[in-house]
């Protein structure tokens, strides 16, 4: 659905049903029904005055109800900042089309529709479960995100039972996608990947020059688990942590590395725990 935010009232009452209990009500010619509307739903919205103001919410800049905002599972915010290679790339392209009324040659081969359209249709006939073992880790999960929403400001955004349901969707999706029948635990660590990676596109609005330095911010996140007096962490809590907040574990291994050559902290033989030295 293109230009979201433009829908007029009636439309906005409807899919309201629909996305939150996959039905639509029809009433025409006397006639009263609710049909089942099992759909996945891709939206773009623009900002009020065209321009996307930092200092307000993504709901005050899209001009859309926070009730209807929430039924998306993830919201991400794509700025059009200034940036001499993305331009000249996109100009580039652009220039190319109009000439020659086709694509540029491409540096990778895409997959064939027919493939893409036969793989969907055997991802979507699994049927994926939760398996009783992932139930608290999945409820831990929650109460994190509740508390370190509370905690945080920045994203301006709010974390309700709806961002549960939203877990629970996209990994069973992700479990769909290598044919499984079953989600595992990486599935749910991906989609809360997922879920950070979408916050931290609305966090990141103000200061494009910004880079965030995977070592800081993992050292920061180590630093945190260790608060309290406890100057010894476990490596299996560091790394559960810093898959949630979108990091990888090749770069939690180049911080292990870093810190303990600068001796901030030292590792056990096994690399299973580390201790502050500082």
């Amino acid at each position: 659905i293109d230009e979201f935010d433009k829908m007029d009232e009636y439309d906005r009452t409807a899919i309201h049903e629909v996305m939150e209990q996959q039905t639509i009500s029809i009433a025409k010619a006397g006639i009263t029904t609710t049909l089942n509307a099992r759909s996945a739903i891709l939206a773009a919205a623009n900002p009020v005055y065209g321009r996307y103001n930092p200092k307000k919410t993504a709901t005050q800049n899209i001009n859309l109800p926070a009730a209807l905002l929430s039924r998306f599972d993830l919201v991400f915010l794509l700025l059009d900042r200034p940036d001499m290679e993305k331009d000249l790339l996109l100009a580039g392209h652009i220039t190319h089309v109009h000439m020659h009324n086709d694509y540029p040659p491409l540096a990778i081969e895409p997959l064939d529709k027919d493939f893409v359209r036969n793989y969907v249709l055997r991802a979507k006939s699994f049927d994926p479960y939760i398996p009783p073992e992932l139930r608290d880790f999945i409820v831990g999960v929650y109460t994190k995100l509740r508390r370190d929403a509370i905690e945080d400001q920045e994203t301006m955004t709010f974390t309700s039972p709806r961002t549960l349901l939203a877990v629970l969707r996209l990994s069973s999706a992700l479990a769909r996608l290598r044919f499984a029948n079953e989600v595992s635990q990486e599935d749910v660590e991906e989609a809360l990947r997922l879920m950070h990676m979408c916050k931290a596109s609305i966090r990141d609005t103000g200061d494009a020059s910004r880079v965030v330095d995977p070592n800081s911010e993992i050292f920061k996140i180590i630093r945190d688990l260790a608060d309290g007096g406890a100057r010894r962490v476990r490596v299996n809590d560091i790394r559960d942590n810093i898959v949630r907040k979108g990091f990888q574990e090749k770069q939690l291994e180049e911080c292990l590395q870093d810190y303990e050559s600068l001796s901030v902290w030292q590792l056990n033989e096994e690399r299973t725990a580390l201790r502050f030295l500082l």
